[in-house]
C-alpha cells in the first residue's frame, strides 16, 4: 500500500505550482510493499561499492519453456535420416552453409546478427529442475531448488536492486496471461528458477504479468501494465480515495510542483529515487501504447493463436518491445517467457510441425522485430539477447509427430552484447544426439552473459562481491568464440 498525505493546497483547485511541502506534506513512501519488502527496502538495496567492473549493457533472455527443439530451431539437420530431420524444413541464412528452422525465416535472415551454440548441453532431464538448473546458470547442480541462485538476481546483486536514478528494478521477468493450464505450469517453473536463493528477497526479479488495460484481467484493469505496473503505481484503500482516478490527480498535480521547483527540496536520495519510481518514468517505461503504430504492427505476434486446449493470441511481440523499453530505461536483465515448447504431441501439449506454427512463428517475427529496432536505436551493442531454454528435444519424433525430452543437446543462441556475431559455435553429431565438438554447458552460458554486463576482470578483484557470486563466474570461461 502507498500512503499519500498531502498539504491541503496541494492538489487543490486553486494550489500555486510554488506551493511548500515537505517530507510530511509529500509521500511516505516506505509504505509501498511488494510482497514482503517496502518500495524503501527495495531503492536502498545496494550495488556492491564501486561498481567500476559494471558494463553499460543490458541482457534480454528469452526463455522457451517446455524445452525447444534443437533441431526445429537453429539445427535443421535436413542430410540426417528423415525421422530425425526437422519436421518444419529449413531457412537459408547469409552464412554459407548455416540453416535455421522452417519457421524461422526472418530470423535467418539475421542470422549475421546472431551466433548460434549448437554443442549446448547440461544433462538434466526433468522439466522444474531444467528451469532452475539453466536459469541459475548451473549454480544449482541437480536443479533442486535448495542451491545457487538466477543469473538475474546476481547482476542485481552487483549492479543493485534498482536503477541509481529512475529506482526501477534492475531484474525484471515479463511472462504472459496464460490462458492453458499446461502453459500457467511453466510460468511456475520459470519464476521458481528466478529466485535469488541465498543473495537475499532483495534481489528477487519484480514479475510483469504481461496483462494491460485491453486484456480485460482483473489484476490489471485500470492499470497499465499488469500486476507489477499495479504495485509500482498504486494501491490505496478505498476510505482513502475514492477510486485510482483520484490518486491519479494528486500525484499529477504534485509531480508538476516538483517539476516548478526543480526536485524534491528537504528529500533525501532514496525517497527520492523511490519517487521517480511511482511518478516518473520507471512506471511509464511498462507501457508500450505510446510507441509509434508502425513499430507496435511490426512487433505484434497478436494473430498468431498459442495454447493446446485453450488458445489466446500470442503477446511475444509485445513481450519483446517491453523487454526494449526496459532495457532503455535502466532495467539491466529482463527475462522473457514464452510457454508450449514441450511438444510431445500426447494429451497436454501439440506436436512438432502444429507447435512450431505457433511458437516458432511467434519467436521468428517477435526477435527479428527486436533486433532490427534496437539496431536502428544504435542498442546491438549495449543489449544481449540471449535464447534458451529448458533442454532439446529427442532426435527421433516420436510415433505421434512429437519429440521427447532430451538433455544432452539444447537451444542456445546469442544477439549483440558486444559478443563476436555472425558464427556458429561448435556444432552437433550426425545423429542430433550429442556435441561433436567441445561442449559448452550452463556454467558457460552463465560466464558468457556476466562477460558482456560486467568486465570480469576487475570484479574478481572487488571488494564486497558474495564469495558464492565470484565462485559461479570463476567455474567456467565465457564461450571462446564468443570473447575472443
Amino acid at each position: 500500500m502507498l500512503t499519500v498525505t498531502t498539504n491541503s493546497r496541494i492538489g487543490s483547485a486553486g494550489a500555486s505550482s510554488g506551493a511548500d511541502f515537505g517530507r510530511r506534506d509529500f509521500l511516505r513512501i516506505g509504505a509501498l510493499s511488494l510482497g514482503s519488502l517496502t518500495l524503501a527496502d527495495l531503492v536502498a538495496a545496494r550495488a556492491v561499492a564501486g561498481e567500476d567492473f559494471v558494463r553499460d549493457r543490458s541482457v534480454v533472455l528469452l526463455y522457451l519453456s517446455g524445452g525447444a527443439s534443437h533441431i526445429e530451431t537453429f539445427d535443421p539437420k535436413l542430410t540426417a535420416p528423415p525421422e530425425i530431420r526437422s519436421m518444419t524444413g529449413e531457412a537459408a541464412t547469409p552464412i554459407p552453409g548455416v540453416t535455421f528452422g522452417g519457421t524461422f525465416p526472418q530470423l535467418a535472415r539475421l542470422a549475421d546478427r546472431m551466433a548460434v551454440v549448437r554443442s549446448f548441453h547440461h544433462g538434466v532431464g526433468d522439466h522444474v529442475k531444467a528451469h532452475v538448473h539453466v536459469l541459475t546458470g548451473g549454480t544449482d547442480p541437480d536443479g533442486a531448488g535448495n542451491r545457487g541462485f538466477s543469473m538475474g538476481s546476481a547482476f542485481a546483486r552487483l549492479r543493485g536492486a534498482n536503477h541509481p536514478a529512475s529506482g526501477l528494478p534492475t531484474f525484471t521477468v515479463v511472462t504472459s496471461p496464460e490462458v492453458d493450464g499446461q502453459y500457467r505450469n511453466e510460468q511456475g517453473r520459470l519464476l521458481k528458477g528466478s529466485q535469488p536463493g541465498s543473495l537475499g528477497l532483495s534481489y528477487a526479479p519484480f514479475h510483469h504479468t504481461g496483462e494491460d488495460d485491453d486484456a480485460g484481467s482483473r489484476r490489471s484493469r485500470g492499470n497499465k501494465g499488469g500486476s507489477l505496473a499495479a504495485d509500482m503505481q498504486l494501491s490505496l484503500p478505498a476510505d482513502r480515495f475514492d477510486d485510482r482516478r483520484s490518486l491519479l490527480r494528486e500525484l499529477d498535480n504534485l509531480n508538476r510542483q516538483i517539476d516548478a521547483r526543480g526536485g524534491l527540496a528537504g528529500v533525501d536520495k532514496l525517497n527520492e529515487q523511490a519517487a521517480n519510481l511511482v511518478l516518473g518514468g520507471a512506471a511509464a517505461a511498462f507501457d508500450v501504447k505510446g510507441e509509434d503504430p508502425r513499430l507496435l504492427q511490426r512487433y505484434d505476434t497478436s494473430h498468431i493463436r498459442i495454447g493446446h486446449k485453450v488458445f489466446r493470441p500470442s503477446t511475444l511481440g509485445r513481450q519483446m518491445l517491453l523487454a526494449r523499453r526496459l532495457c532503455e530505461a535502466g532495467c539491466g536483465f529482463v527475462t522473457v517467457h514464452s510457454a508450449g515448447w514441450d511438444m510431445h504431441a500426447d494429451g497436454n501439449n501439440p506436436g512438432i510441425v502444429k507447435g512450431m506454427e505457433m511458437l516458432g512463428r511467434s519467436v521468428d517475427k517477435a526477435v527479428s522485430a527486436f533486433l532490427e529496432d534496437v539496431r536502428q536505436r544504435g542498442l546491438s551493442d549495449k543489449i544481449l539477447l540471449v535464447i534458451t531454454g529448458d533442454f532439446g528435444r529427442t532426435p527421433k519424433v516420436n510415433s505421434r509427430g512429437g519429440r521427447d525430452h532430451w538433455s544432452r543437446l539444447g537451444t542456445l543462441a546469442f544477439a549483440g552484447g558486444g559478443l563476436n556475431m555472425g558464427q556458429v559455435v561448435g556444432q552437433s553429431a550426425r545423429g542430433a544426439d550429442v556435441p561433436a565438438t567441445e561442449p559448452y554447458t550452463t556454467s558457460h552460458l552463465m560466464a558468457t552473459v556476466m562477460h558482456s554486463l560486467f568486465d570480469l576482470g576487475k570484479l574478481r578483484l572487488a571488494s564486497g562481491v558474495p564469495r558464492e557470486v565470484k565462485q559461479a563466474f570463476e567455474s567456467a570461461a565465457p564461450i571462446t568464440e564468443l570473447v575472443v
